[in-house]
């Protein structure tokens, strides 16, 4: 499977559940990373504020900051091929680009199975 890379812009956490609101968006990434990973893929994640030097050594991620500055961020990349930009795909676009099917069940997206 290929290898999810995702190059987050400038925050205190990845999670979302930091600071003094919680970034819905970045809280059901965090789910959706977990689903990526139960179905075995590898995911690597760089914070801007936090790893810098891992922007700077990635070429394409340096040039798309040079081109298109901070905006451009999130940048993820999945097998070393961009693939999003400025925002982070759904776990349905997860499941295209990496070919998985996406089983939904009831408990699926805050929902209870009863």
């Amino acid at each position: 499977m290929k290898k999810l890379s995702l190059y987050d812009p400038s925050m205190c956490c990845s999670s979302g559940v930091c600071g003094p609101s919680v970034d819905p968006v970045l809280v059901q990434l965090t789910s959706d990373i977990e689903w990526l990973k139960k179905q075995g893929g590898a995911v690597d994640r760089h914070n801007l504020s936090q790893q810098p030097a891992d922007f700077a050594a990635n070429t394409a991620v340096r040039e798309a900051l040079q081109q298109e500055g901070q905006e451009c961020l999130p940048l993820v990349f999945a097998g070393g091929n961009r693939v999003a930009s400025r925002f982070y795909p759904t776990r349905e676009q997860f499941a295209k680009i990496f070919g998985l099917k996406l089983e939904i069940t009831c408990c699926d997206g805050g929902g209870c199975c009863g």
